[in-house]
């Protein structure tokens, strides 16, 4: 059917599906197609001149598909506008008890990522000193006067290396000092960190010097895991002073750092822990442990660290026995024995005295507490020198029974027999050397049969080798008589094997003098 000229033109929406003229369809669309719908009939059903009891097919398609429902996307709008009407017309009391049920069945809110990261820490973290007065240990590094803290306050300390032993506290004070410096602040581990990892840090700090003055320093721990050619990245950052560099590492540095990293930084050496800040440590961490668990029961929060870490005005034991029961004197002592001037391996020690069960006796607790502690020894670092050192000692010191503690120390913790070995036969000439011929004799004896026969039977031979030793005579005649010759024949090494004696005069007279002078007044005998 032609439409006729004057109609206007409907065009059918792409939402609703009802016929809208032309000329409006944008508002009707900004209207959520509610406009313009009557007037799109209106023309419709004017445009057609058959009676009523007729209807025209296009009106009465543009009727029903005026009474069409709104397409379900463009309704939920509407649909949660009755929904919420009909909620508010709900009996008051029973929105509170909806309310309440939501309430407690909604899960417990989610402790954020910081929390949950020192909920995980050990105890020895968790306890770590947060400023300098609460820091024990270290005299000579942070006492008044000291040419580390002095180098601090004048803003002239550089890059520096903390060299120490495990648990000595090498970490804590290198963020003590970044904590009051006001620096930025970064810290990796070169056990898990690598040279891509630096580099980032490095451009980083390099920028914000340059953007807002703020120098960066960088705490690396282990520095000595980065190889020789890794070390180089922080050559040229270090000596413009674009970064401030504080390495750790229980290695020495003249063996494991490079020459070129030396010379930029400071070496301050830290010393292993003495008894007695072992005891303070404890001291220390159990009364913040007790203050923490007062705190807790109460409905508190943590102390601060200035707070915690006071030192008990009498023995520990006497007050907090209530709250320490399985630490009495005797495990204390075992505690700081155990721990060798390792502050985390005693705050470990004593985490597991607090977790221990109630009814465990106290031998028997002793007894856990030695087995969890393994011996600490490295075949390639510092123990390594320092145990042959303390075997050689004891044998030239005659003291059988430390020489045989310390073999027995290095074959448990997987020494090598053949290394021993070789330094006894060196002992064998060096302590014992003439006073006894058959020393050597033995030491190389004992040399092959470790290479013959090998560990576990081979520690037979060695512990006879190093029982003979130690109880042997010493003489070192041999030994400081080739020093002396070494230390003349460096004198002039000019000297022909021969030897020159022209323009030597003999005197007679002059070598009666010494002959009687050294010999009682008298000639020697056999002299004519």
């Amino acid at each position: 059917m032609l439409i006729p000229a004057h109609e206007p033109k409907t065009v059918s929406c792409p939402i609703c599906s009802k016929e809208v003229p032309s000329s409006v369809i944008n508002e009707h669309l900004d209207s959520s197609c509610l406009k313009h719908i009557d007037s799109a009939l209106q023309s419709s059903s004017s445009s057609c001149h058959l009676d009523h009891t007729s209807k025209p097919v296009t009106q009465q398609k543009t009727k029903s598909l005026s009474f069409s429902p709104i397409a379900p996307i463009f309704s939920q709008r509407h649909q949660r506008t009755s929904t919420n009407s009909q909620v508010h017309n709900i009996p008051k009391t029973s929105q509170k008890r909806n309310i309440t049920e939501d309430h407690v069945s909604r899960p417990p809110a989610k402790r954020s990522k910081q929390a949950n990261l020192k909920a995980a820490a050990p105890l020895a973290e968790k306890l770590r000193p947060e400023i300098f007065s609460d820091f024990v240990g270290q005299k000579h590094l942070i006492g008044p006067g000291s040419l580390l803290m002095k180098t601090f306050s004048d803003d002239t300390a550089g890059s520096i290396i903390f060299w120490g032993p495990p648990g000595c506290g090498k970490t804590t004070l290198a963020r003590l000092i970044a904590k009051q410096s006001g620096s930025v602040f970064n810290e990796l581990s070169a056990t898990i960190a690598g040279i891509n990892d630096v580099r980032v840090v490095l451009d980083e700090a390099k920028n914000t010097l340059g953007l807002t003055g703020k120098k960066t320093i960088l705490f690396l721990d282990e520095v000595h895991r980065f190889s020789k050619s890794q070390q180089d990245v922080f050559l040229p950052f270090v000596e413009k002073g674009l970064i401030q560099l504080i390495g750790a590492t229980t290695e020495n540095p003249s063996f494991k750092l490079t020459g070129a990293l030396i010379s930029r930084c400071r070496v301050f050496v830290l010393e292993r822990l003495t008894d007695e800040d072992i005891k303070t440590i404890l001291i220390n961490a159990m009364k913040r442990i007790d203050n923490y668990t007062s705190k807790q029961s109460e409905g508190g929060s943590e102390p601060s660290s200035s707070q915690n870490f006071q030192c008990f005005p009498v023995d520990p034991i006497e007050i907090h026995g209530h709250s320490f029961p399985h630490l009495t004197s005797n495990i204390l002592s075992s505690i700081v024995s155990l721990a060798t001037g390792d502050a985390r391996t005693a705050i470990s020690l004593l985490d597991l005295v607090i977790k221990s069960p109630k009814d465990i006796a106290e031998g028997a607790l002793l007894t856990a507490l030695k087995r969890s502690v393994s011996a600490s020894y490295d075949r390639t670092g510092e123990g390594h020198y320092d145990m042959i050192s303390a075997l050689h000692k004891s044998v030239r010191g005659s003291q059988g029974s430390a020489a045989m503690y310390w073999l027995a120390r290095m074959l448990t913790a997987g020494e090598d027999p053949l290394y021993i070995a070789r330094r006894m036969v060196v002992c064998a000439s060096e302590d014992i050397g003439l006073a006894d011929p058959h020393a050597l004799p033995l030491a190389i004896a004992a040399l092959q049969a470790c290479q013959i026969i090998g560990m576990p039977e081979c520690r037979i031979n060695l512990a006879h080798l190093v029982a003979y030793l130690s109880e042997a005579p010493k003489s070192t005649r041999a030994y400081e008589a080739y020093k002396r010759a070494e230390d003349a024949a460096k004198l002039d090494l000019t000297i022909p094997d021969e030897g020159d004696t022209s323009d030597k005069l003999w005197d007679d007279e002059a070598l009666t003098l010494w002959e009687r002078e050294n010999n009682g007044g008298k000639d020697w005998e056999g002299r004519s």
